[in-house]
């Protein structure tokens, strides 16, 4: 990592526990710098998507800070730190509920306070940064899981966040809509923050990977190496990629 880099995402001490459970963050920290790409990955449970959920302001933690671009997260500054750190949901249908694509793109930034000329161009860029620039007038209830996959993200680009934030972003998708997710992770120049099992897809977009389990970061370093180490996989529930595990024939 360049030390030359800008630090864009601070987490310091994070503590933060769901009601009545036990504590899931008990003094989470970490560092982000500006356009590195990052994968979180971990068994069901480490506290991947939670993680991303605090971040936005949508859940709040118990004790510690965050800090998103100098900034720290606050009720006073929680409507901006939400305009540069877009969250894409696991399901699309949690993100789409208006009756036509345009709609669903245009209401954040028409409620962060753009004229209807500023919402119109911002729209119509995000539909083409995901290739779906005649999608404008479709119903989100006659679009593929695919498609509403890149109309959700659309919905945050369209308020031009400086980190984008995904929770599964190839879960129940088709090769043809990964493909489309994982060139524009690839392509895009944002910081990302990505959480996923599909581990092939982290290895080929992110080349920082954080390892969570039991709400600790358990290893946090290149991609490369972490993702090949079958044993510290293994010990937190989780297999390797694909590509990196060994063809075996069936025994007749």
């Amino acid at each position: 990592m360049s030390e030359h880099k800008d630090i864009v995402l601070k987490v310091w001490q994070l503590e933060f526990s769901y009601p009545n459970a036990k504590p899931l963050f008990k003094g989470l920290t970490l560092t982000v710098q500006a356009g590195q790409r990052v994968g979180i990955i971990g068994p069901n449970g480490a506290g991947k998507s939670t993680l991303l959920l605090l971040l936005n302001g949508i859940l709040k933690a118990q004790k510690g800070s965050i800090e998103v671009l100098g900034e720290q997260l606050s009720k006073e500054t929680e409507q901006k730190i939400r305009q540069n750190i877009g969250l894409v949901f696991q399901n699309p249908d949690d993100q789409l509920f208006c009756p036509t694509v345009f709609d669903d793109v245009a209401f954040a930034p028409f409620n962060f306070g753009f004229s209807a000329q500023q919402v119109k161009a911002k729209v119509q860029q995000a539909l083409r940064e995901v290739g779906l620039n005649d999608f404008e007038n479709r119903s989100t209830l006659n679009l593929s899981f695919g498609e509403k996959k890149l109309v959700a993200l659309a919905t945050i680009l369209s308020v031009e966040p400086r980190i984008v934030a995904l929770d599964e972003p190839t879960s129940n998708l088709d090769a043809k809509h990964r493909r489309k997710i994982i060139n524009w992770i690839k392509k895009n120049g944002r910081t990302c923050l990505i959480t996923s099992h599909d581990l092939d897809m982290i290895y080929e977009t992110c080349p920082r990977t954080i390892l969570l389990n039991k709400g600790q970061i358990i290893a946090d370093g290149p991609t490369q190496l972490l993702l090949r180490n079958r044993q510290l996989l293994e010990a937190n529930g989780l297999e390797l990629p694909l590509r990196f595990q060994p063809f075996e024939e069936d025994e007749r």
